[in-house]
């Protein structure tokens, strides 16, 4: 067995994500999970690999299991050049009863107070953005006030 150190993996910022939503729609289900929709209206992307807007039109259609909310996020944003690109993002949002009563009053709560990671996948055809289509990323997110902010990182 080879005796050399393995890399830890390295996450670098591609871009931030400030998304704008509409109060959550529920839809139904069954005493330990329930099926919720947020519309998307827009919002803004900036950072060193990414800069442009959130189109309006998108959505999260959620699922709360007992607390634990499963993400699953269909929307697009547009480069600054004008492609638009496709984002897929699921993920897990959970938290303790009192950080998500502050968050229901729309207080700010740092991040690292609640869990609310994504995974997501980009598609788009346009040559200068191909490197998101092969990329793996992660999403940090957090709520400020009615509005989700995701940082997502490129795994170098």
């Amino acid at each position: 067995m080879p005796t050399t150190t393995l890399p830890d993996p390295v996450l670098e910022l591609a871009f931030e994500v400030r998304v704008e939503v509409e109060p959550p729609v529920r839809i139904g289900g069954s005493p330990s999970e329930q099926l919720h929709f947020v519309a998307i209206t827009g919002g803004t992307v900036s950072g060193p690999r990414f800069g442009g807007r959130v189109l309006p039109g998108g959505g999260d259609w959620y699922v709360d299991r007992d607390g634990v909310v499963e993400l699953d996020a269909r929307y697009l944003i547009q480069h600054d050049d004008g492609t638009v690109v496709d984002v897929v993002n699921r993920g897990f949002w959970h938290a303790d009863p009192e950080t998500t009563a502050r968050l229901d009053a729309l207080e700010d709560v740092d991040e690292r107070e609640y869990y609310y990671r994504t995974s997501p996948r980009f598609r788009t055809d346009a040559p200068q953005h191909a490197w998101m289509t092969r990329t793996v990323f992660v999403g940090m997110a957090r709520q400020e006030g009615t509005t989700i902010c995701i940082r997502f990182f490129a795994l170098a």
